[in-house]
């Protein structure tokens, strides 16, 4: 049975539409976005404060960006966020141009199969 997803940290919506949203994002040391990915919407990550790790499957890579950097998620990716270290992160998560979709990483097998 899959958990219902509650947002880490501190989330301000800057913009929802119907094929793109906004966040700024907040993650103390402990705090993740866990494991998941989208079928229509990449995610793009930019680091406003502090170090952003973003790990990533299918294949393994590990990607971590400070502030003024970005990465970019593909659909059909498998994906986690974390702070890097002892700090804090701030970050901007834009998700688009689609409809918003987000499934547990547990769930990709399914999807496969």
């Amino acid at each position: 049975m899959t958990e219902t997803y509650v947002r880490a940290g501190k989330v301000n919506v800057i913009a929802k539409g119907s094929d793109v949203r906004v966040q700024e994002r907040t993650l103390a040391p402990g705090n993740e976005i866990p494991w998941h990915y989208h079928t229509l919407v990449t995610d793009t990550t930019y680091c406003i404060e502090g170090t952003v790790r973003i790990e990533m499957l299918d294949p393994q890579e590990q990607v971590v960006i400070t502030r003024g950097q970005s990465h970019a998620v593909p659909p059909n990716r498998p994906h986690r966020i974390t702070p890097e270290g002892e700090c804090p992160c701030r970050f901007l998560l834009v998700q688009g141009v689609g409809k918003y979709d987000r499934h547990p990483a547990e769930d990709l097998e399914a999807v496969r199969n």
